[in-house]
């Protein structure tokens, strides 16, 4: 059976048994601080399991993209290692809210394996929860009783809280699970051990395939649990481990999902998979990786060095290390496996099509980067091995393994692999210090303690009425404490609120809510799943009471101004650069806008002056906004409304429209009510954000007219100074050109004042041998010219050693020559490792080639010494 077949009917399935089939939400989360990435099938659903959205429908299914490399659910170091853990994964789902439980869940369960997918039931096991004495929870005799009616009594196996109690969080919603496991050993492996010992014990061919949650407590924060008000079901069934299963294969990699991009990567190496272990780990992380990286790409994040983005270049690096040291492949080539990937997918998840040309770009690009920093990296190895065996040492510090990691991507076993092969250690366990003081820095930036929620009114949902009024009366349904970084605050939740939440790009409202003589600021507003967060630094008086809550009109009308300013900015650029224009990120508040688009090279000059004509335009012709409320995503969409990649939509959305045959966008920021209120745009920069990636930023209004004003400000003191009262342009042309002369004037005083001091310096030469040793202080303060001397007088002396002081500007330097010979000739003649130890006497470092390397360091005084030092090696060596 094919996967595309097993996928279809899982879906017609339970379509056919009453639920509503949904689209998969994008793997990158967004409005969840919790979440970078979406890493089970229930998240999009999380809200209707906190009781802060009620679920239009009851019954659903889907097939949705996850992502486990970061947190909790962690599988990165085992992908490729084995056979069946993956980064990117689909995972089948259905839920139920409120409506059917255990019963039914386990029922279709079976029913679906068994009878229509014809899974041998004889190979299958189920778990259950065996009940925690310090929850108070017991043995789920219910569902237990439930498998008897399909699994004799030894396949029904109990297990703790660690296998099968399901928790989304810390806190939150939680309960028991059934697991559905497959004993694929053959006939023989199953009659030495039987499956029910090897279930949870981690065998490559006894695994689970299907879990089963039952959702029925919630947690709280001091630990305890309390019965939900309705009990819901969510289940999720790996896709790639049940192609495995149903095409009867022992590893997923072996399935048609994987073994196209396997052939291609044979094609491409020129090595066969199933020959040796080590190629073939390498080639299941790379067909792995390329799909964790392609989606994440589509769906709007971008590799980064830091948060999501980062672990997106973590995850690519990991790949290109494996192509690199196991595979012989030291150039671009994942972009090739796109293809592949496009074809699978593209009636499934149709963004990586219309993608592709973007996703091939940004891969190319951040794989060219990394294969250049791996070079860097192994000359960075090797000058830690000539530093190690010079010193007479077979020992890779714990510090430089680390930065060979943090620095260069080496992992640990790259790094030892390396070591070995030059007959040298490492100190892994200094290695693994170094790894746990970053792990620490890291928890400490990001610890924080959240406090339960306090229930007021009982509220299922919170109306933003923020579009039509700024000030309105409210009342606190929920509120909370947060600790964080050392400080705390409250996070406050009304029925009902004018304040916008941070979202799409715009900054949250800040502002007050007031009763009586108290006022409370809001100094900031957020979004957490579906609940409009306000953040206070202390909590009223009164929490029941009545507030007159306001939004600062001010920044808010500036805000809906960059908002604004940004929608006619898309549609500006796609006018001049082309319909591939498409948006990936923006930033909007009071003071500026940052919009990231897709383009692949710098924009011209004139380029970005008919951009801004275009907004200006727009802006002078006052368009008025046209806002529709709850339009059906297909009609948006047929309306020619822009949606984004990587944004989850409703079933309705709101279409912004400035002028329609212009500008016309799906958008739940704020605006102003026609574009003449913009005022003014300008564009500040154009730069690359990362591959493909192009960032505007621009100001409007009042900082507009700032920017204006400052730069007037400017060009009056600078024609004061260049004292040119009839063009400001001419005067500093002038300036500039006798900057010129002044400069080859002092070029060439410097260069006669370096060949005086290098004749002079002839005196000083010593013979030690067949060689000509010169260490000597010189008073030339240009770097250039004392490497210039230094070569030149290696041209009259021959075979020479040469080291050369200055001082400038208050530091000190160090110029080392070593002729190639004697490099050549003797392996403790090295510039770049001496003159590392040298300039310790200068406060200072350096490096370089074996032949030449300089040093700066901040100590001028200590020079003598540095070259007292050379002289007593260089006395010393034979």
């Amino acid at each position: 059976m094919k996967s595309s077949e097993i996928r279809s009917r899982f879906l017609e399935y339970f379509a056919k048994n009453g639920h509503r089939i949904v689209p998969s939400a994008p793997i990158v989360v967004k409005d969840d601080p919790t979440l970078m990435f979406t890493n089970a099938g229930m998240n999009q659903f999380k809200d209707y399991f906190l009781g802060t959205k009620k679920a239009t429908d009851t019954r659903v299914a889907d097939t949705q993209k996850c992502l486990r490399v970061s947190g909790k659910h962690n599988d990165l170091e085992e992908v490729g290692v084995d056979t069946y853990h993956h980064t990117m994964f689909e995972m089948l789902g259905n839920w139920s809210f409120g409506d059917y439980f255990k019963k039914e869940a386990i029922e279709w369960a079976w029913d679906l394996l068994v009878d229509v997918y014809g899974v041998d039931e004889t190979n299958l096991y189920a778990t259950v929860f065996s009940g925690d004495e310090n929850d108070g929870t017991e043995i789920d005799d219910e569902a237990e009783s439930l498998w008897k009616e399909f699994l004799p009594k030894e396949r029904i196996l109990r297990f703790g809280r660690k296998d099968n109690f399901w928790e989304m969080g810390e806190t939150g919603p939680c309960g028991p699970s059934s697991e559905i496991h497959i004993d694929l050993r053959s006939d023989e492996e199953k009659a030495k051990v039987p499956g029910a010992e090897l279930v949870n014990m981690d065998h490559p061919e006894v695994i689970e395939i299907w879990n089963l949650v039952f959702m029925q407590y919630n947690r709280k924060a001091d630990g305890s649990l309390e019965a939900l008000a309705n009990t819901h079901v969510d289940t999720g069934m790996g896709f790639e481990r049940l192609s495995m299963v149903l095409q009867g294969k022992k590893s997923s990699y072996d399935s048609d999902i994987f073994r196209p991009l396997i052939t291609q990567i044979e094609k491409k190496s020129g090595k066969k998979y199933g020959e040796i272990d080590s190629t073939d780990i390498a080639m299941r992380v790379i067909a792995d990786h390329i799909r964790a990286i392609s989606f994440t790409i589509a769906d709007g994040q971008l590799p980064s060095n830091t948060g999501a983005g980062y672990v997106i270049r973590r995850i690519l690096r990991r790949a290109v290390r494996y192509s690199y040291t196991e595979l012989g492949i030291q150039e671009p080539f994942m972009e090739a496996l796109l293809d592949v990937l496009v074809e699978q997918f593209k009636d499934v998840f149709p963004e990586i099509d219309k993608q592709h040309g973007f996703i091939a770009k940004v891969i190319r690009e951040e794989e060219a980067s990394f294969l250049r920093t791996l070079g860097n990296g192994i000359k960075r190895f090797n000058a830690l091995e000539e530093q190690a065996l010079h010193h007479g040492k077979d020992l890779i510090s714990g510090k430089d393994a680390f930065e060979l990691y943090d620095t260069y991507g080496f992992p640990i076993d790259l790094t030892r692999l390396m070591a070995r092969e030059k007959s040298l250690s490492v100190d892994e366990e200094a290695f693994q210090a170094e790894m746990g003081a970053q792990r620490e820095r890291a928890r400490s930036a990001g610890t924080s303690k959240t406090g339960d929620w306090t229930i007021l009114i009982e509220d299922d949902r919170e109306e933003f009425v923020g579009y039509d009024r700024l000030e309105t009366k409210v009342r606190i349904t929920r509120y909370r404490k947060v600790e964080q970084k050392k400080k705390s605050f409250y996070q406050l939740v009304f029925q009902l609120t004018p304040f916008y939440a941070e979202s799409g790009g715009q900054v949250g409202d800040t502002g007050y809510i007031s009763h009586d003589d108290e006022r409370i600021r809001i100094f900031d507003t957020k979004k957490e799943n579906e609940l409009i967060v306000h953040l206070t630094e202390e909590l009223p008086r009164h929490v029941e009471a009545t507030f007159h809550a306001k939004v600062d009109e001010e920044k808010r009308a500036m805000t809906a101004s960059n908002h604004s300013a940004t929608h006619l900015l898309h549609a500006a650029l796609k006018e001049v650069l082309g319909d591939h224009v498409q948006q990936k990120g923006s930033l909007v508040d009071d003071h500026h806008l940052r919009f990231d688009f897709s383009h692949f090279a710098k924009m011209e000059d004139e380029e970005l002056r008919k951009v801004e004509k275009i907004v200006n335009t727009r802006i002078r012709q006052d368009i008025p906004l046209d806002e529709q409320r709850n339009v059906p995503y297909e009609e948006a969409i047929d309306m020619g409304a822009t949606a984004l990649f990587g944004e989850k939509y409703g079933d309705t959305v709101r279409v912004i429209t400035f002028d329609p045959e212009f500008s016309r966008e799906l958008c739940g920021g704020t605006h102003v009510s026609s574009t003449g209120k913009i005022g003014i745009f300008k564009v500040i920069s154009e730069a690359s954000v990362s591959a493909g990636v192009r960032r505007i930023e621009a100001v409007c209004s009042a900082s507009a007219k700032s920017y204006y004003d400052d730069h007037v400000d400017e060009l009056k003191e600078i024609a004061g100074l260049v004292k040119n009262t009839k063009s400001t342009l001419e005067g500093v042309r002038t300036l500039i050109e006798e900057n010129s002369k002044l400069r080859k004037q002092i070029e060439q005083m410097q260069a006669a004042q370096a060949k005086n001091a290098q004749q002079s310096l002839k005196d000083a030469i010593q013979k030690k041998g067949d060689m000509s040793i010169l260490i000597q202080k010189v008073d030339v303060a240009d770097m250039a010219a004392v490497k210039g001397m230094a070569f030149n007088l290696e041209k009259e002396m021959g075979e020479s050693i040469i080291l050369l002081g200055s001082e400038a500007d208050g530091k000190a330097n160090l110029t080392l020559l070593i002729s190639k010979g004697l490099t050549e000739q003797n392996d403790k003649l090295n510039a770049g490792t001496l003159i590392r130890d040298w300039a310790k006497e200068i406060q200072g470092g350096g490096g370089g080639q074996a032949f030449f390397a300089t040093a700066g360091g901040k100590n001028p005084e200590g020079l003598e010494k540095a070259l007292e030092k050379a002289r007593t090696f260089i006395s010393e060596i034979e």
